[in-house]
């Protein structure tokens, strides 16, 4: 045989080997998964719940008008700062002041006339003294005349005096009895006067508390035209000028506000928090603030207020008030003291916030794109090729289809599944409770794999870092 043809002979054979070599690697990886896996290892933990929201005054006013009228004076502007009593701006009252002032005056007569009512009543009060005091007089005179007259009546009987001196005695107890009607009469007469400037001089009071009662009212009418500050604080709005005409009590509307004040003194970062992590925020957790209009800026704060009302997300109505927020996502709000705040910081300004709502320490974790969930019906063995499954009972229908929490753990070559129990949830990992070990080897990607991986399936690993193909 030429030695050309035993070389043919040759590589023919050697291709052979090798294409059965080959053949015989895929039959045996036939079914095999490429997966990537990672290690349980312990570590520390942050739960942090992260949300977006507006810079906010925890205390702030809006200052509106008590009285329709023309802005006369407006004596702050936006940027000062103000103290409670501070007078701010004054709407146009001629018509109130000039009320106000004629009802002085009216007072002022009112209480004149008192005057003279309540020193007539006191000459009247002193001349019934004098005229009591005349009564008693006379009263006595008459019981001293009526002595007399009974003793020299008993002489004059026993013939011991003369008849003269008994008619002159009788004469001055007559007199005496005149004098006193005389001065009854003038006191009945003064009782008289002074009840008359009694009544004058309650009238005069009555008069004087409903003139004041009307000067409250109209100083009280004029004082709405007058804005005053009702606390410490800031000019933070002022969207009205000299001049403009400001009305009383219109919800929403721009010319029922003159101003807002607001209290700088405690700043808060008021945010709106998902639904799925409301439930995770407690009152005092701390947090971290940036604001976008302060960059490289983070402030400490801790929450303070976590609302009890649903919000639509779209409308930022309450869900109880809305007709179709059962289908809408919805937050709620949580406010969040900062400490310390820069002067800088303005109300209205965009921020986020970091709640820290839970931390671990040295804790066993895993990624979470590691954790997947299957039911149990896909963890349990299935009946081989050409065999009849079992008819399962509603109850056993049920139990199959209920999702169990787990990984699929790497050993000899095969994934399988293992039920997990976890804590809480970092960035990026998640805390594992109980199920596995430090050490175990999970499998952790790809996403596609980790969702449609079956137990117990072969895998190959590749942790190989993908290759990044140069730009073109």
């Amino acid at each position: 045989m030429k030695t050309k043809w035993k070389v043919t002979i040759g590589v023919v054979a050697l291709l052979l080997v090798v294409g059965l070599v080959i053949a015989s690697v895929r039959i045996s990886q036939r079914g095999v998964v490429t997966v990537q896996t990672g290690k349980v290892a312990k570590e520390d933990l942050t739960s942090i719940v992260t949300a977006s929201g507006e810079i906010k005054p925890k205390n702030y006013v809006d200052i509106g008008a008590f009285a329709v009228g023309q802005l006369s004076s407006i004596s702050v502007k936006e940027g000062d700062r103000v103290k409670k009593g501070q007078l701010l701006a004054r709407i146009e009252n001629t018509q109130p002041e000039a009320d106000v002032n004629s009802q002085r005056a009216a007072l002022s007569s009112a209480e004149a006339d008192a005057a003279a009512s309540e020193a007539s009543y006191k000459a009247s009060e002193d001349n019934m003294a004098t005229m009591q005091a005349g009564v008693d007089r006379a009263q006595s005179d008459l019981d001293k005349a009526k002595l007399d007259n009974d003793r020299y009546k008993q002489l004059f009987s026993q013939k011991l005096i003369a008849k003269q001196d008994f008619e002159t005695k009788q004469a001055a107890w007559d007199s005496a009895v005149a004098s006193l009607a005389e001065a009854k009469s003038k006191l009945v007469q003064a009782k008289s006067q002074l009840l008359q400037a009694g009544a004058q001089n309650n009238s005069s009071q009555r008069k004087i508390s409903q003139q004041k009662a009307n000067l409250t009212r109209f100083a009280d009418v004029l004082d709405k035209y007058s804005s005053y500050s009702p606390l410490n604080g800031v000019v933070t709005n002022l969207p009205m000028k000299v001049g403009e005409t400001v009305v009383p009590g219109i919800q929403g509307s721009a010319s029922s506000t003159i101003m807002t004040i607001a209290d700088m003194s405690v700043i808060t970062s008021e945010i709106k928090v998902d639904e799925t992590d409301i439930v995770n925020v407690k009152i005092g957790q701390l947090a971290e603030i940036t604001v976008d209009a302060i960059p490289n800026g983070v402030f400490h704060g801790h929450v303070t207020e976590i609302g009890n009302t649903a919000l639509v997300r779209s409308t930022g109505v309450a869900a109880s008030e809305s007709q179709t927020s059962s289908n809408e996502a919805k937050d709620f709000k949580v406010v969040i003291a900062i400490d310390n705040p820069p002067d800088e910081m303005r109300p209205g300004l965009s921020c986020t916030a970091k709640i820290t709502t839970a931390t671990a320490k040295n804790v066993l974790a895993i990624p979470i794109q590691a954790l997947t969930t299957r039911t149990r019906g896909d963890l349990e063995a299935k009946p081989k090729a050409g065999a009849v499954a079992p008819k399962m009972t509603p109850t056993e229908e049920k139990a199959s289809k209920e999702e169990v929490q787990g990984v699929f753990v790497v050993s000899a070559g095969k994934a399988n599944f293992k039920k997990v129990e976890t804590g809480i949830t970092g960035a990026q990992d998640i805390q594992v409770l109980s199920g596995l070990g430090d050490g175990d080897e999970i499998v952790t990607g790809p996403f596609q794999v980790v969702r449609t991986l079956r137990n117990a399936a072969g895998v190959k690993v590749d942790n190989k870092p993908p290759v990044v193909k140069p730009a073109s």
